[in-house]
């Protein structure tokens, strides 16, 4: 598979991924501002734009709308969900060719349904429709993407930047909550602390899945086993690495050619490490490095994955 198609393929997928957890956290975080004082809310929005990795030039202001309008629809921010969704549809047009008529048609439409429900001005807080267009139109383009795509290299790449983006978010997310709310939970859980953690389940759409598995009672102990180690929850770091991991195996050999052990020593350390951990263990030692050490292995196999399958050098492309 040609570098360039590879790499267009990769960031279509994270743009979209990127675009949705976006989307989520602000939605949830719009949700809670009726039930806190203006103290908790300058806190928690500071909390999302950590969240969101401190995107340039965007700060808090009182005015949150005029924040959310920014984060949402401002193409002049690259972290918005807007300019996102262009940079997904911009990668996916270069490669029109590799990808299936039914993901064009689903991108290109979520494009322009986002792009209709603009609001014209921060202002204007009718974002009943435009948040749901999004989630739904991302939804609609995995979908697709996994029932008209043959699941050969091409698709394989859009697993690796889906997954990848994936627990890179969610390690930021549950770092940054590890920092502002667990490090300085007491002993009795309050109402806030309580929301909080609903917030934070829900902008994993975790909420449903960990009541079924633990009931609706929330321990701090079990919302970070259930982010973090389960195998089976879709939005799990642990599911993300494992599916990561399985797309470099796959890519690899279909391959044939690149020396990927690096990068398949890096993707299979992180994901034995999350295999065999223990949230006891993870709790006794400390719980804001150990997420650090996932973004920092995580960032490592973005950086492999860029220099064995995407910017070789020539003496690697003569040697494939």
């Amino acid at each position: 598979m040609l570098s360039r198609v590879a790499d267009s393929l990769y960031w279509t997928a994270r743009y979209l991924e990127r675009a949705e957890h976006t989307a989520r956290l602000v939605d949830i975080n719009i949700g809670l501002m009726l039930d806190l004082s203006r103290v908790s809310a300058e806190r928690r929005w500071k909390r999302v734009l950590a969240a969101l990795g401190h995107p340039r030039d965007i700060e808090w202001s009182d005015d949150v709308y005029s924040l959310v309008h920014t984060l949402f629809f401002d193409t002049n921010h690259p972290a918005s969900v807007t300019a996102c969704v262009i940079a997904a549809r911009e990668n996916a047009r270069q490669i029109r060719e590799e990808i299936s008529t039914e993901q064009w048609q689903r991108l290109n439409r979520l494009f322009h349904d986002i792009s209709r429900l603009r609001p014209p001005s921060p202002s204007d807080r009718q974002l009943s429709e435009f948040l749901p267009a999004l989630i739904d139109g991302v939804h609609l383009f995995q979908g697709v993407t996994d029932t008209t795509l043959s699941h050969g290299e091409g698709w394989r790449f859009l697993q690796l930047g889906r997954f990848l983006e994936r627990a890179t978010s969610g390690a930021t997310l549950l770092a940054v909550y590890q920092d502002d709310v667990f490090a300085n939970m007491e002993e009795t859980v309050d109402a806030y602390a309580y929301l909080e953690w609903i917030g934070l389940l829900r902008a994993c759409t975790a909420f449903e899945a960990y009541c079924k598995v633990y009931t609706a009672d929330l321990t701090y102990e079990r919302i970070l086993e259930f982010l973090l180690l389960d195998p089976e929850f879709p939005h799990s770091i642990r599911f993300s690495i494992d599916r990561l991991h399985e797309s470099l195996e796959a890519v690899q050999e279909a391959s044939h050619g690149p020396n990927a052990v690096e990068l398949m020593r890096v993707s299979g350390k992180l994901q034995s490490s999350l295999g065999y951990a223990q949230v006891s263990e993870i709790q006794a030692q400390d719980p804001a490095r150990y997420l650090r050490g996932i973004l920092d292995q995580c960032r490592r196999i973005h950086d492999l994955i860029y220099e064995v399958y995407i910017q070789y050098s020539v003496q690697t492309a003569l040697a494939m």
